[in-house]
């Protein structure tokens, strides 16, 4: 079976186990995250997808955690379904790694190879390559949060999204909803938002484009990051969970936290964006 190892454990959150957990409970703790830890929570699942970024944990994970404060406030999913982009260029232009095990500090998770089959045979663009993922970061930091609230008990499908425009997410999006109607899942769109901008740069242009998240429409989000430049790395991932949640019953998108890394630093002449979001449908 293929196991993927963390490959970024040591650098964007610790190698020990220990010392990861008390970095993740710092993140929920700090004065820019929701300010208390999760508890296990009873309420309907109403959530169908949350954003999150995926810098190193000291510069993203107190915004990080406002999402995953949300997802634990609920009864606990079976599946995660997340969605990165692709910052190595290597692999398939939307590459599902159908099958085996990923493994971070804190143990392992395994791939739901149902619910992964079920998105390939839905969607006539995903290959099932696992080349994608070897490097790639942005589905990796998500998982130490997800074990953090649910132990081994999730199970996982990772997505790479090497192309990120509105045909392909739309697709992604409704191949995701076609699959899991009948399942207890969430969508986990991994992004950050404007690189190496000025702080009042990044700010002007992420509120655009946070504006549109709230609209709910994945056409807008695209066309705001066209049209004015924006450095966003995740908008297929963001605008696939939109797909996704909307197929899925879900009638609201709320932003939870924004945040950029000169707010953690104080360096605010180059900085990146961080928001976090969750995407919501009304249980009656």
């Amino acid at each position: 079976m293929s196991v993927r190892r963390s490959y970024v454990a040591g650098s964007f959150y610790p190698r020990e186990p220990q010392r990861l957990i008390q970095d993740i409970e710092g993140c929920f703790k700090h004065p820019l995250g929701p300010g208390r830890l999760p508890t296990k929570g009873n309420e309907p699942r109403t959530i169908t997808a949350i954003v999150c970024p995926h810098a190193g944990y000291m510069y993203s994970g107190p915004v990080a955690a406002h999402s995953y404060l949300a997802l634990s406030e609920e009864r606990k999913p079976d599946t995660a379904i997340i969605l990165c982009p692709n910052h190595t260029g290597v692999g398939s232009a939307l590459s599902l790694m159908g099958k085996g095990i990923w493994e971070t500090p804190l143990g392992r998770v395994n791939i739901d190879e149902e619910i992964s089959k079920a998105i390939f045979d839905a969607s006539r663009m995903i290959d099932m390559d696992e080349t994608a993922h070897a490097y790639e970061h942005s589905i990796e930091v998500q998982l130490p949060f997800l074990q953090y609230l649910y132990g081994s008990t999730i199970r996982i499908v990772p997505i790479c999204m090497g192309l990120q425009d509105l045909d392909v997410s739309r697709n992604l999006g409704e191949a995701i909803a076609e699959a899991t109607k009948s399942k207890n899942i969430v969508v986990i769109a991994s992004t950050d938002m404007t690189h190496q901008e000025s702080q009042q740069s990044a700010t002007c242009k992420d509120r655009l484009v946070l504006d549109a998240i709230q609209t709910m429409d994945e056409e807008s989000v695209q066309k705001t990051v066209e049209s004015h430049r924006i450095t966003m790395c995740g908008y297929g991932p963001v605008s696939a969970a939109l797909v996704a949640s909307k197929r899925l019953g879900a009638d609201k998108a709320e932003i939870l936290s924004y945040h950029t890394s000169g707010d953690i630093t104080g360096d605010r002449g180059a900085v990146v964006g961080y928001a976090s979001a969750k995407i919501t449908r009304t249980v009656q």
